[in-house]
């Protein structure tokens, strides 16, 4: 997975990364020392000291209960110590100020730490839904090199619509690519339903129309059963491919999904099917001809699967992303490399801002002889 590069490449920043982390722990800290500072080296009408309630307030925002409450005594203790230098500071009613600050700083320290909490919890649940529904793809299928990419629209989401999965089955490496119209819940949903019934299917259908029309039957099924008032019906693209063993070709079934590429010695093809197929759950009213293509997949040769979040990414202008170009500039490439690179390219060409989910997987055929460390 993409994620395991992602994070060994954090590892050389961690110092400087950890660095504003820490200066936000101590914010509350160097607070207080400039606020007592001031108002023990400042005329005494300026009166800084009215100021000690803020650290206690901000102590909450980054602190613990405890730690918070001990800034807010310390707080009160250097207005003690002031009041003995100026008698006429009005401490009783910033002492006052101080303790009540501090009282409702504590409390709401201790509801931030329940809601990070929660929050910790539910990306654990998040998480380990992500496992089931795209869990880590292996990276040698057979003769095949594969590599998968998963990058979501919304910065805390873990889960969405897009899907991916590959199969070793006796008819060859089947892989399954697509995207489910919608969002929420109810687009993971589909989606589960979707690679839950590749799974069961891929191993037993001999035919790749075959294993489309359970797709479609189960994500039929799905619709029927969600009540959903905003969205009633699901649909979803989709795209089959099927490896044999030893490679040579692969054949492709495109549910309305974006077409793949492939890369031969330096050239780019985009695989556009010959006869559209209807996306899923769309077959009662575009018919349920499914058309298989057939094409050359040697030796050295690369494809990239896609949904189309990649191809929408816009620049500033509102230019979508230039996939073939870019896939074509970029050149030779290992499928860990590519979509590393993809992964880059597409958050400094969007600005950083992704519209739309994003899964891709790249798929190589491995030359024989090729050493395991060049995958």
């Amino acid at each position: 997975m993409i994620f395991v590069i992602r994070t060994r490449r954090r590892r050389h920043h961690r110092p400087s990364s950890d660095a504003p982390r820490e200066i936000v722990l101590l914010s509350p800290v160097i607070l207080t020392v400039l606020i007592t500072g001031l108002a023990f080296a400042t005329p005494r009408e300026i009166a800084f000291s009215r100021l000690l309630p803020a650290a206690p307030a901000l102590a909450a925002a980054v602190w613990p209960v405890l730690p918070t409450i001990a800034l807010g005594a310390f707080c009160l203790l250097s207005m003690i110590g002031l009041s003995l230098v100026y008698s006429d500071l009005g401490t009783p009613y910033t002492a006052a100020a101080i303790v009540a600050v501090t009282l409702a700083a504590a409390y709401a320290s201790h509801l931030r730490l329940q809601r990070e909490e929660t929050l910790f919890q539910v990306r654990l649940v998040a998480d380990a839904a992500q496992q089931v529904l795209l869990r880590p793809l292996p990276h040698r299928v057979q003769g095949l090199d594969v590599e998968s990419l998963y990058l979501a629209a919304q910065e805390q989401a873990r889960i969405g619509g897009d899907f991916y999965e590959v199969a070793d089955t006796p008819y060859g490496v089947r892989l399954l690519i697509g995207d489910v119209r919608g969002k929420g819940l109810p687009a993971v949903g589909a989606a589960a339903a979707v690679i839950n019934c590749f799974r069961e299917n891929a191993y037993d259908q001999p035919d790749l129309r075959g294993v489309i029309h359970r797709l479609e039957t189960s994500i039929g099924r799905y619709s029927v059963a969600t009540l959903d008032p905003d969205q009633p019906e699901h649909f979803a693209t989709a795209l089959i491919a099927e490896i044999p063993s030893g490679g040579g070709h692969v054949k492709i079934l495109n549910c309305g999904h974006p077409p793949p590429l492939v890369m031969r010695n330096g050239e780019i093809r985009v695989l556009e099917p010959t006869v559209p197929s209807p996306p899923l759950n769309l077959a009662m009213l575009l018919g349920d001809d499914y058309n298989v293509d057939t094409v050359a997949f040697a030796s050295g040769d690369q494809m990239l699967l896609y949904t189309d979040g990649v191809t929408e990414t816009r620049d500033r202008a509102g230019t979508f992303f230039p996939l073939p170009e870019w896939m074509r500039q970029l050149g030779p490439a290992t499928p860990r490399e590519l979509l590393y690179r993809l992964h880059r390219d597409l958050l400094r060409y969007s600005g950083g801002r992704l519209d739309d989910d994003i899964a891709a997987v790249a798929v190589r055929c491995r030359r024989p002889g090729t050493p395991e460390s060049s995958a």
